[in-house]
């Protein structure tokens, strides 16, 4: 017999087709739920890795995924997903109905994120960049934390939701359980015992139950979004923008200070971080912008500069220059008989040349500056620019030019006598920011000695000819302060500079007496200059012309 009727026990006994067709919605669920995912930004394995390696070398993101999860759940996640959004070139987010209830949450704050007008220029500064994305997400912490703070609502229901679909889920695999009950205790004819039955029929109801919970929970989750939403997009919309102006500063700051991207890539992402913060700490901050168009004018110069022009005949004169001797010297060479007079005149520096006015050609050995650190070059011009500022800028815009013109670079910081600290930069290996920092932002203090940093330039550039035997070096001496030298050091300054063949030039900062006809700047250089305006980086423009 087919049919229901009372079971031994007082149920009612039921047809295995019957139990089976009532159970068999909840057997569909049981078997095949969806997949639930716990991260918003959909990623491939290379992004995984990113991530990882990202996260492992960043002391401050690990210390503020575990600020936020000391007080909201799943914020590691939420973290993953946001450095995603600015490190992939074109992210992709995956449906509400994929995430994890949990994490729906998150998926809201990294959607709110990615459709604010500003995160487009913030992924162009972040984009490929896992230290610039991280970053990124350093700069947004505090909206983070507001964003999950305005839901926190949302994410107690969200967990509700994630409870009500796991028990939704444990519901409908208790019917598969109590229908494989069922059928083992179903006799020949297919008839369930009441038992058997009741248990098939009260697991469904079960099902049914906690599906319509799970639904109503699901409802709940939106509901409380969409309150949420509003506050949650106007934070992700100033997140945004403050994260890419930070971006923008920090790859300013970076170019206005010369720091190779080759460089930035290689460095740890710690090690990039701290280069970061002690540019924008103190002084060196101050400089960034002075600095940058230092080097914006050196480069418009370095464009405008013509190497080995004549310049203008304005007569003859005698020397050594072959490439400008008259035609009756060359007519000399073709006579076997004047040609020993020609070398004798040649020794002597004694043949006969056209002489030119114009733009003198650039030296061939090292760049070297000495730049004054005495406590005068402290003090502030127009604009709040330091005299030291002002120098230490032009410095490193020269060492630029000696880069550009595959020369050696030497940087001498000089106060009194006694204080000095020399910086090379040789031409054949790259110039490390760590180097070119502790140049800049070395500091002497003192007084003003001129012999001691020209005495150390002239041996420099004596060792380089007698190592490499190249001269015509440059000197720029840039000093706010007058000094005096010794009759004996100039004589011997004077036979080291027609030895060497290098040329002094000298820029005298907010002290034009120093620059005055008669001073001891005036008796040392070839080309010297007062400069008075330190926002002016032009007052030194056809130095990188002639350097």
């Amino acid at each position: 017999m087919n049919g229901g009727g009372p079971g031994p026990t007082g149920g009612t006994r039921a047809g295995f087709e019957e139990l089976a067709g009532r159970a068999g919605k909840w057997l569909g669920l049981s078997a095949a739920a969806p997949e639930r995912h716990t991260t918003a930004v959909v990623a491939d394995r290379f992004d995984r890795i990113a991530w990882r390696d990202t996260y492992g070398q960043s002391a401050r993101l690990r210390g503020l995924a575990e600020e936020l999860n000391d007080r909201h759940d799943h914020t590691t996640d939420l973290l993953h997903d946001a450095f995603l959004a600015a490190y992939k070139a074109a992210p992709r987010l995956r449906e509400p109905a994929e995430m994890d209830p949990s994490r729906l949450v998150n998926h809201q704050v990294v959607t709110a994120l990615m459709e604010s007008p500003e995160f487009a220029g913030l992924r162009r500064e972040t984009a490929g960049d896992p230290y610039a994305a991280a970053a990124a997400v350093l700069v947004q912490a505090a909206a983070l934390r507001r964003m999950l703070e305005r839901s926190r609502g949302a994410q107690e229901q969200a967990e509700r939701a994630k409870r009500a679909q796991r028990d939704a889920a444990g519901a409908a695999g208790a019917v598969a359980g109590a229908l494989q009950q069922a059928a083992a205790a179903a006799g020949t004819d297919g008839t369930v015992p009441a038992p058997a039955a009741d248990a098939v029929r009260q697991a469904a109801e079960d099902a049914e139950a906690a599906d319509s919970a799970a639904r109503q929970a699901a409802r709940d989750v939106a509901q409380a979004l969409a309150a949420a939403a509003p506050a949650v997009r106007a934070a992700a919309r100033d997140a945004a923008a403050q994260a890419a102006e930070a971006a923008r500063e920090e790859a300013a700051l970076m170019r206005a200070w010369g720091v190779d991207p080759g460089e930035l890539e290689r460095m740890p992402l710690e090690g990039r971080a701290r280069l970061a913060e002690r540019l924008r700490a103190g002084r060196l901050a101050d400089w960034a912008e002075l600095i940058g168009r230092f080097r914006q004018m050196a480069g418009g110069e370095r464009a405008r500069k013509v190497e080995n022009t004549a310049g203008e005949l304005i007569g003859v004169t005698l020397g050594d220059d072959l490439s400008r001797l008259v035609p009756s010297e060359l007519a000399h060479l073709g006579l076997p008989g004047l040609r020993a007079v020609f070398a004798a005149r040649y020794a002597a520096g004694e043949l006969m040349l056209y002489d030119s006015q114009g733009e003198q050609s650039s030296g061939r050995g090292a760049v070297i500056v000495c730049v004054d650190t005495s406590h005068s070059m402290l003090v502030a011009g127009p604009g709040g620019v330091t005299r030291e500022a002002w120098a230490k800028a032009c410095a490193l815009a020269l060492l630029d030019q000696a880069r550009h013109a595959g020369r050696d670079f030497v940087g001498i910081l000089f106060s009194s006598a006694d204080q000095l600290r020399v910086f090379r930069f040789p031409a054949g290996r790259p110039a490390g920011i760590a180097e070119v920092l502790d140049f800049a932002e070395s500091f002497l203090g003192g007084g003003t000695s001129y012999q001691t940093p020209l005495t150390a330039a002239g041996e420099l550039l004596e060792e380089e000819l007698d190592d490499a035997a190249r001269a015509r070096g440059d000197i720029v001496m840039i000093t706010d302060d007058e000094c005096g030298v010794t009759q004996e050091w100039m004589r011997g300054w004077n036979e080291a500079k027609h030895r060497l063949g290098f040329r002094l030039f000298g820029l005298a900062i907010g002290a034009p007496p120093a620059a005055g006809t008669g001073s001891v700047l005036d008796a040392l250089c070839d080309n010297l200059r007062s400069v008075e305006d330190l926002t002016d980086v032009h007052a030194a423009a056809d130095l990188f012309r002639v350097i």
